[in-house]
């Protein structure tokens, strides 16, 4: 890769030379038949990843307008809407839902836990909710939540599922034609970005409804919105050549190539290859005494939360880590200056990962944590090995 750091936060994650190369082909029309067969192609693959029988949008913006798209156009004013929270992003849907008028209420989870499956079988049998948002994985928590127990749950009460798959989408399983338990038990709406585990830079919001969601739509007389108005973009999906908003010309070819070596490697495969960086990394670093926010049971194979051990100062630790070239994340909200946060997704590799195991060893060593790297990297390559 000819980048000069290794970006190793929760997104945007690292971007392979074929990307970027893409990236930086001529500017052409957004109406051009060369664009528009690239985009063209760009919306199937996407359409392949998901394997949804519905509309699935690719459209400028990030992965909070494709929690807006998700939301506004399958839940009206005044209906109910639970938040199945399991970090800082599934509280995000609150103020989502609250700015459109929808009836919000919420299951939150102490950081670093599930909510249970008890607790959503209990508040859904107290009510009719329209939808249910559900964060696969939480970038500020490293926790994944457990779709083969929610799915059957939520739909057994006739609720939509609106999954927020922007730190899972191409690594963690999120399959659409997937029943769980029941032929119409499947997930109804898939949102993601394309910074995360697709491996390409910001910019674009992508979003995947299957017909049941479709329907929804249709019962909503008025969306409150323009931009996020899935019938403003149904057109432009089937036809690219059609104008509704100028897309990101240069951003279309990169997330086509993004998307081809995604569908290159094969869904199961790059499944698998998460979660062994996952158990890597954290198998490795916990020969350090860090451990993960979330238990093994739950923790997500895109990211981790990793909580210091005492007396290590966090803006001193990431800012050495930086010069080093490794660029981490600081935790969120109250876990502010107690733990960072590291991705593995994406186009990150095996090799990048086992040598930021071993600088953040070094990186304690100078600050005084006396810390055994060749333990380090045995117990990264010990789970490595195991997982794959």
């Amino acid at each position: 890769m000819r980048n000069k750091d290794m970006l190793l936060i929760p997104g945007p994650t690292p971007v392979i030379d074929s990307i970027y190369d893409a990236m930086a082909q001529e500017t052409r029309s957004h109406t051009d038949g060369r664009f528009t067969k690239v985009y063209k192609e760009a919306i199937e693959m996407t359409r392949e990843m998901f394997q949804t029988d519905g509309e699935v949008f690719v459209v400028s913006g990030s992965g909070t307008l494709a929690m807006e798209m998700a939301l506004v156009n399958t839940v009206a004013a005044g209906e109910k809407l639970l938040v199945i929270s399991q970090g800082y992003f599934g509280d995000r849907f609150i103020k989502l839902g609250e700015a459109f008028g929808i009836d919000v209420e919420v299951l939150q989870s102490e950081w670093g836990k599930q909510v249970t499956p008890a607790e959503v079988e209990a508040k859904l049998a107290t009510d009719t909710f329209k939808a249910v948002t559900i964060t696969h994985a939480d970038t500020s928590t490293g926790v994944v939540a457990d779709l083969e127990a929610l799915v059957p749950i939520i739909k057994k009460h006739g609720a939509l599922i609106i999954l927020d798959g922007v730190v899972a989408t191409a690594a963690i399983e999120e399959d659409m034609s997937k029943t769980y338990g029941h032929p119409d038990y499947k997930i109804d709406v898939i949102l993601t970005g394309s910074q995360k585990a697709i491996g390409v830079p910001p910019g674009l919001a992508v979003v995947a409804f299957n017909k049941t969601a479709l329907a929804a739509r249709e019962q909503i007389e008025r969306v409150p919105a323009y931009y996020a108005d899935i019938y403003n973009w149904i057109p432009i999906m089937h036809d690219p050549s059609k104008y509704f908003a100028t897309p990101p010309v240069n951003l279309i070819y990169a997330y086509h190539e993004g998307m081809r070596l995604v569908l290159d490697e094969g869904m199961e495969k790059r499944y698998k290859r998460h979660t062994a960086y996952g158990k890597a990394v954290r198998a490795g670093l916990a020969a350090y005494g860090m451990q993960a926010l979330a238990d093994e049971s739950v923790a997500a194979s895109t990211l981790s939360c990793i909580l210091y051990p005492d007396g290590v100062d966090d803006a001193s630790f990431r800012a050495a880590m930086a010069e080093k070239g490794v660029i981490l994340a600081g935790a969120l909200a109250h876990l502010g200056g107690k733990a960072f946060r590291i991705g593995h997704m994406g186009n990150t590799t095996a090799e990048m990962l086992e040598k930021a195991v071993d600088l953040i060893g070094e990186t304690l060593n100078e600050m005084g944590h006396q810390v055994d790297r060749e333990k380090a990297r045995a117990q990264f390559k010990a789970q490595l090995e195991i997982t794959v």
